[in-house]
């Protein structure tokens, strides 16, 4: 059983974790803004707290086995490519500052490459609606994430398209830089109940280290 913070579980990756973790027994530390929108769980604590605050989340992680990163400002958010910009690497750092030597990040499908030289985002296949979450992310990924070397930290980018109401099925591929098809459809997709499965997987034993993979059908 690990003692495992994950920040964001009440998002729609981040609780999908959540129900995860707990299905297996690991201890949960949720760092959230709004605690009532957890389940009660012996094993769960809740922790109001901004993700911003550097050394409140560092107290908050010490002692702990690892870190989960399900952050996300909101995709409706005005301020989501500010708010990633600024806090993610709060996040490194505040891990970096509470001892804790693992960090798995919830990432994102546009840096994937979609042919050699191309990626997701620069592809077109990105509506441009949502763009100023997609960037951002994978800029923090490319940009600073990649030349952490303190951290044994993953960034674990989903398919091109979640599945809200798919199944926990536990079959899946694993990839490293390139977005993975299904040759059944043509599409790249993941239910989100089985991201999360890959994602414990990971925690409990981990196969990835200081490196991004990724998940699909």
């Amino acid at each position: 059983m690990a003692n495992v913070v994950l920040i964001g579980a009440t998002g729609f990756v981040g609780s999908a974790i959540l129900n995860e973790l707990l299905s297996r027994g690991h201890k949960v530390t949720a760092v959230v803004r709004n605690a009532t929108k957890l389940p009660k769980n012996d094993n769960l604590t809740a922790v109001e707290e901004d993700v911003a605050n550097v050394d409140a989340i560092a107290n908050i992680a010490k002692g702990k086995d690892a870190v989960i990163s399900a952050y996300n400002p909101g995709w409706t958010n005005p301020d989501i490519k500010h708010l990633i910009e600024v806090n993610y690497p709060k996040i490194v750092e505040a891990v970096k500052k509470s001892g804790v030597g693992r960090l798995l990040i919830v990432g994102g499908a546009g840096t994937l490459f979609v042919k050699p030289g191309l990626r997701v985002v620069d592809s077109g296949a990105i509506p441009a609606e949502i763009m100023d979450g997609v960037r951002p992310l994978g800029n923090f990924y490319l940009n600073d994430l990649t030349k952490e070397h303190d951290l044994d930290w993953v960034f674990f980018s989903p398919a091109g398209m979640f599945e809200e109401k798919g199944e926990r099925t536990g079959k899946f591929r694993l990839g490293k830089d390139d977005l993975i098809i299904d040759p059944k459809t043509n599409s790249s997709h993941i239910s989100v109940q089985d991201y999360a499965v890959a994602m414990v997987d990971e925690l409990e034993k981990p196969a990835h280290h200081k490196e991004r993979f990724t998940i699909g059908y």
